[in-house]
């Protein structure tokens, strides 16, 4: 059994906190808000309030074998980016550096955003990473800390580079049955499977000091995607616009902007090679549930 402090344990910690702790792991779920305890305490795991922008606060962190970093900024902008992703991830691991028996494994969870542009070609690990933006950049920067901070403090750092999440809660279903759906290309991964990537890679010892990126198997063509879940719903298809049409819209911010001008396929490889097998291999499995619940009168938008 080992002992799990998941900081930050929101969307995907919770669920794998629920992983680990049925596989029969010692789960402590840090947050720092009353709301976010109450979640972590409902999933059935230990809590400790704790906040990863504040050093003094961490000391109440208990001792562990894991520690994973899944901590978001919630969506705000670059300043407060690299006060969680950058700053709060190095508080972690001194304060954790600084204990008689430090933890044995670190998994801090990135994002695919980092690669930047590559005109919709493959990218895996090997693929030199070149995020276009502030946010981005700052993703890559603590990845460097999630590996070589955490290796000066005798602690082996993974980082888990994620594909755009959805799954319960966040199907986005309306976006893509009623439109408009801007051509491009849909890297995704359930967050059940990126839960589970996390309790595979930790409980099988795989991918010390590593990245790892974890993506379903099939990059998705938004059209073509949105065509397919239209017809399964039950509805017309959307209506699409081309990139260039949505860069035409004056409300279109600079972020934006950005997401719009790069693409690219992300090849999970690695990640089946060391093992994994996905709960939801492709969009195809993964929306079953959301398209069950709108075919049985669930609103688009509650899905």
């Amino acid at each position: 059994m080992a002992r799990v402090v998941i900081v930050g344990c929101g969307y995907v910690g919770l669920e794998l906190g629920r992983q680990l702790r049925a596989a029969g792991h010692a789960v402590t779920g840090v947050r720092r808000s009353d709301a976010g305890l109450d979640a972590v305490a409902a999933a059935g795991l230990d809590t400790q309030r704790a906040d990863a922008t504040d050093p003094d606060s961490l000391a109440a962190l208990p001792d562990a074998d894991w520690v994973v970093f899944a901590a978001s900024s919630g969506g705000r902008g670059a300043e407060a980016a690299r006060e969680v992703y950058v700053e709060g991830l190095r508080n972690v691991i001194d304060a954790y550096a600084a204990r008689d028996a430090t933890p044995d494994r670190l998994v801090y969870t990135s994002s695919t955003g980092v690669y930047g542009d590559h005109d919709g070609a493959f990218v895996d690990e090997e693929t030199p990473i070149d995020p276009t933006t502030e946010k981005t950049a700052i993703l890559a920067e603590a990845e460097r800390i999630a590996r070589e901070d955490a290796a000066a403090a005798g602690i082996d750092g993974t980082v888990a580079r994620f594909a755009g999440l959805y799954g319960p809660n966040r199907y986005r279903l309306d976006r893509y049955i009623e439109g408009p759906v801007t051509e491009g290309y849909l890297n995704m991964v359930h967050r059940d499977d990126a839960a589970g990537a996390i309790a595979f890679l930790l409980e099988s010892e795989l991918a010390r000091d590593s990245v790892v990126l974890v993506a379903d198997d099939e990059p998705a063509d938004k059209w073509t995607f949105a065509d397919w879940l239209a017809a399964e719903c039950g509805v017309e298809a959307p209506s699409k616009r081309t990139i260039e049409a949505r860069l035409a819209d004056s409300d279109l911010s600079e972020a934006a902007t950005r997401r719009l001008q790069t693409s690219k396929r992300c090849d999970n490889s690695r990640l089946r090679d060391l093992g994994y097998e996905f709960a939801y291999p492709t969009f195809r499995e993964g929306y079953r549930a959301a398209i069950d619940a709108y075919r049985d009168g669930t609103p688009a938008s509650d899905v």
